[in-house]
């Protein structure tokens, strides 16, 4: 992700040289009393004209991206990164911009020619032809332009609310996991025979899979602790040229065909590292996890069935499944404690033999080269062993105390209760508390707005008995604790930002008139958005704040050029169309470079471009909505606010 920072910042680390050099090559162009003055001392005074607007911004650029380095979890992984290499190489440009560029200018950059006449290239005679009776059109119109502006930013507003919004986009890692589950009571031979059955019928069925890597149950070391009953299964994939048709989703409807001649098998569709991600997140493998806690096992198991019905009735559901914990075989023994106690049998050493004989016990163990094997004790097995039968687990004789021969014996049957019952594999516990989870896959929709309509559902029609609570969790989970962090910490920022801007400016008005920029430079994001189709992710919002850094530097350039020819005793109307006109082709530069340096981003393909991809897309977007609302409604607004009364007509 440190590479995408680059990426981001390649268009915004040019940005002070650009300011720079084109002042530099304005101060050479002027005719008169600055073509006297020695080449040097023209370069140093354009320098020292921007240094403060130029550090300003790119100190509040720099601020601009101080909330990402709060954002914790898989987010705070991903992007602090992004933000730190971003600030680095930020402040890095800085320095060589004030430094290194003035030098390379006063040995490369000469003054205009003998007839002081400064010719313009051809693109920005172009741009100032454009630009000139637009900006001449929009200050004789200033009350269409702020109602037009106005009216762009409640739409904008109302653009917001139908964008969904998701964690993080899903990235494309090229193979696929399916997840099996079968009944918990499964045997291992029976999960090895059922598993390869299915793959058997995937290969043959599905010729876009060229090979398969099962794994059931869990490993020696217990990182990974999965049941006997569950299958992780990779399916890797041929080349998307191969297939018949270029969708995983299609690919996974073809999938779900084949299983449709298994029942009893619950299965969904992951992917290698979005598997792993989520279960070091919450611990299930799923966009969406819903916990019931609660204190009894059947009462959970009802309410996660209800939960179930209700997610897969919801749009969007895909998968949706409450992880099997029942159907486990016990032998459940009652000890009647006045019968051992007539006959003088200790309780505590009854059930530890009856242990030993159903679980086993350690009694040695054999040292071999290399490996050492312990030695077990436990009852048999098979048609006339002891822990697959009741009936020969009761006939059992139990030796009575006293008689050293053994010859006095009674069978269990007469000391204890035994039956056979069905319970559950485990009791899943989460900060003391029991709980059952219901996953599910979102598909078709953004996250958030599924969850919100589940959740609708389930405060309408489910009863959930006191004592028992429900926790919406996953990728969900990961979303709402970015956007609260995001919440908090973006307004601070904009607050530093304002001091800042109060500090290079002095003045309260001007600082809240640079700040005004940014509402408006979303706009295009959020229509970008929008036309593109993309949710609001966290990569979204991490465009958006890159979007906000460079609108303030444009406006920050912007006003303080009218702030200098303010200086020099130009009348108000004067300064806002010849300082507008003079700052186009840095406001344009930095504009352009930004939205440039970021197309590889958009037009990407590989693995990691869905992640990077709507990042791309704000900010191109807000940059065109950004740059015509400073180069014409900044203008206007400062005419505004800094007209005093013998400028007013």
């Amino acid at each position: 992700m440190s590479l995408g920072g680059l990426a981001i910042a390649i268009g915004m680390l040019v940005d002070a040289a650009v300011v720079i050099i084109e002042n530099v090559e304005s101060g050479l162009a002027q005719p008169g009393a600055a073509q006297k003055l020695p080449l040097l001392h023209v370069i140093y005074r354009a320098v020292r004209e921007v240094a403060a607007p130029v550090v300003s911004g790119i100190l509040i650029i720099t601020i601009v991206f101080i909330p990402l380095l709060t954002l914790e979890g898989l987010e705070g992984k991903l992007f602090i990164p992004v933000a730190l290499t971003i600030v680095f190489a930020l402040l890095g440009s800085l320095i060589l911009s004030l430094t290194a560029i003035p030098v390379f200018a006063s040995l490369l950059m000469k003054r205009a020619g003998a007839d002081n006449v400064h010719h313009e290239p051809w693109l920005v005679r172009k741009l100032n032809a454009l630009y000139a009776p637009s900006l001449d059109w929009a200050l004789a119109n200033t009350r269409t332009v702020i109602v037009a502006a106005l009216l762009l930013l409640a739409t904008a507003a109302g653009a917001y609310l139908l964008l969904g919004k998701t964690f993080m986009p899903t990235m494309d890692e090229g193979d696929m996991v399916m997840q099996l589950e079968k009944l918990p009571s499964i045997s291992l031979n029976q999960t090895l025979e059922l598993d390869l059955r299915v793959q058997r019928a995937i290969l043959e069925r599905v010729p876009e899979i060229k090979q398969i890597v099962a794994r059931s149950g869990a490993d020696e070391l217990g990182l990974d602790p999965m049941g006997l009953n569950q299958t992780d299964t990779f399916l890797v994939l041929k080349p998307i040229a191969e297939w018949r048709t270029p969708s995983k989703e299609w690919l996974a409807d073809q999938l779900r065909t084949v299983m449709q001649d298994f029942p009893g098998i619950t299965y969904s569709f992951t992917q290698p590292i979005e598997m792993r991600v989520a279960e070091m997140l919450t611990g299930v493998r799923g966009d969406i996890a819903v916990k019931v806690f609660g204190p009894d096992l059947d009462e959970l198991a009802r309410i996660a069935g209800d939960i179930e019905t209700l997610l897969k009735n919801t749009r969007g559901s895909e998968d949706a499944f409450t992880l099997k914990n029942d159907g486990v075989q016990y032998l459940r023994v009652e000890v009647d404690r006045l019968a051992a106690g007539r006959l003088g049998i200790n309780i505590e050493a009854l059930q530890s033999s009856l242990k030993s004989l159903v679980e086993g016990q350690a009694v040695g163990l054999v040292v071999e080269p290399g490996r050492r094997t312990p030695i077990v004790l436990r009852g048999g097995e098979g048609d006339n062993g002891v822990r697959d039968s009741v009936e020969r687990f009761s006939e059992l004789r139990i030796a009575l105390p006293g008689d050293s021969t053994g010859a006095k014996t009674v069978p269990l049957a007469e000391l204890a209760k035994i039956e056979r019952l069905e319970g559950p594999v485990k009791v899943d516990r989460e900060n003391a508390q029991r709980y059952v989870v219901i996953q599910s896959n979102v598909r078709g929709r953004d996250l958030v707005g599924f969850v919100e309509e589940a959740k609708l559902g389930v405060a309408a029609k489910l009863q959930i008995p006191p004592g028992y609570r429900i926790v919406w969790g996953g990728q969900f989970e990961n979303q709402q604790r970015a956007a609260q962090r995001l919440s908090i910490v973006v307004p601070v920022a904009l607050a530093l930002i304002f001091l800042i801007l109060f500090s290079t400016f002095g003045s309260l008005k001007q600082a809240a008139l640079v700040l005004s920029n940014v509402p408006f430079a979303l706009v295009g994001g959020i229509f970008a958005l929008l036309a593109s189709g993309e949710y609001l992710s966290v990569p979204a919002s991490v465009g958006f704040i890159a979007l906000l850094g460079i609108a303030v530097l444009n406006g920050v350039v912007m006003v303080t050029y009218f702030n200098q020819l303010r200086a020099q005793g130009l009348p108000l109307a004067q300064v806002v169309v010849e300082g507008a006109k003079r700052r186009l082709r840095p406001v344009m530069m930095t504009a352009s470079i930004a939205a440039f340096g970021l197309l590889p981003l958009l037009f990407a393909s590989g693995p990691g471009s869905e992640i990077q991809r709507p990042l791309a897309i704000v900010v191109i977007g807000g940059l065109v909505t950004s740059t015509l609302l400073t180069l014409l409604l900044l203008p206007i607004l400062y005419r505004h606010f800094e007209a005093r009364p013998k400028d007013k007509p």
